[in-house]
């Protein structure tokens, strides 16, 4: 059974940065596409990042291009994403997610398996 633990959310201000990891088990993560997506309150969920199997092709939301960076590793069967600049519009629960295919999608409905999210508030 695939699994997916995000860690790393938490308070953080305006400006601030933060890292997020997503630790996968049941089967190596090397032949899929990760991705994030977040929920913020009253708001629909959005997708955020994507990485394909072998971290060569990356593809962003434009809300955050150039202030997260999607990563990964597949030895350690780890995706990361990398916060900087935070905005209060980012607060929201962010989810991690993988596919059952090698190339990444923005679309939901592209990813099998979800983590039970983490929290990431930013304070103005």
């Amino acid at each position: 059974q695939v699994r997916l633990a995000e860690r790393g959310g938490g308070l953080v201000q305006a400006g601030g940065s933060l890292k997020l990891s997503c630790a996968a088990s049941g089967r190596p993560i090397s032949d899929y596409a990760m991705g994030w997506f977040r929920l913020a309150p009253g708001k629909e969920r959005e997708f955020v990042a994507t990485i394909d199997s072998n971290g060569g092709s990356t593809y962003y939301t434009d809300s955050v291009k150039g202030r997260f960076t999607i990563s990964r590793d597949n030895a350690k069967r780890t995706v990361y994403l990398q916060m900087s600049s935070l905005k209060p519009e980012d607060t929201a629960v962010y989810y991690c997610t993988q596919a059952n295919s090698h190339t990444g999608s923005a679309y939901a409905a592209a990813y099998a398996y979800w983590g039970q999210g983490t929290q990431v508030t930013v304070s103005s």
